[in-house]
């Protein structure tokens, strides 16, 4: 297996070491792999994905437009 250096604050050392319980070496770890999963299930979609960068765009404005709106209600409902 192979090593890796992380650079952290000192703040995220120290918060660390109040949980000596987990083995933080594991948690990056497992961290990692999930993302290298995710990206290998996101690279197979596209694969098989019809769509265009143009559309691909088109949706990412209205996916983000949308949930702009989403957050806005919910703030106001949250000061009603």
């Amino acid at each position: 297996m192979r090593n890796i250096t992380l650079s952290i604050t000192e703040e995220t050392k120290s918060k660390m070491e109040s949980h000596p319980e987990v083995r933080w070496s594991n948690a990056v770890r497992v961290i990692i792999e999930r993302k290298l999963h995710d990206f290998e299930v996101t690279e197979a979609l596209a694969q098989k994905s019809r769509l265009t960068e143009k559309d691909v765009k088109m949706l990412s404005k209205k996916v983000n437009r949308a949930m702009g709106k989403h957050a806005k209600r919910l703030l106001n409902e949250g000061y009603s």
